[in-house]
């Protein structure tokens, strides 16, 4: 399962004070803790307000559906109306960190493991044909060398 980072405004209009911000964050801590997921550090309140974003650590692979569930938990805890911020994903170098890649772009392939006679990591990704028609294979590329942190060679059939 991969990690999201979910990005959400929690205090867009600047009402809060720091009080009810350390107050939202302690909430917000406990209510994602009954989830399995966590709340980074943001010492909200010396932010401005446009700038008073929470990152919340939470497993899943639906952005959508990680960020409503980490925006209905912000307005419980905080008591505002929430904006969306981006999601991003934690990459550990892993199989399905590649998969994530790969879904991103709408794509699904074989992905075998190897190491070089130097023994380095070399990831091989076989992808149909007709799916790089649509999706430039640099940009598939570059994407799963950045989130494996590999050489990743791609095998069209």
């Amino acid at each position: 399962m991969r990690t999201a980072v979910v990005r959400v405004g929690v205090d867009p209009a600047g009402e809060l004070g720091g009080q009810e911000l350390s107050d939202g964050m302690a909430t917000l801590r406990e209510l994602l803790g009954e989830r399995g997921a966590e709340v980074l550090d943001n010492q909200l309140a010396g932010l401005p307000a446009n700038r008073r974003e929470v990152e919340v650590l939470i497993a899943g692979n639906d952005a959508p559906e990680l960020q409503a569930i980490a925006m209905e938990l912000c307005a419980k805890a905080f008591g505002t109306a929430p904006t969306a911020g981006v999601v991003t994903f934690v990459s550990r170098g892993t199989d399905e960190d590649a998969r994530g890649v790969l879904a991103g772009f709408g794509l699904s392939g074989d992905i075998v493991r190897s190491v070089d006679d130097e023994g380095w990591d070399v990831v091989t990704v076989t992808l149909d044909k007709a799916d790089l028609t649509r999706v430039p294979e640099s940009r598939v590329h570059t994407a799963l060398e950045a989130s494996l942190n590999c050489e990743v060679h791609i095998r069209t059939v």
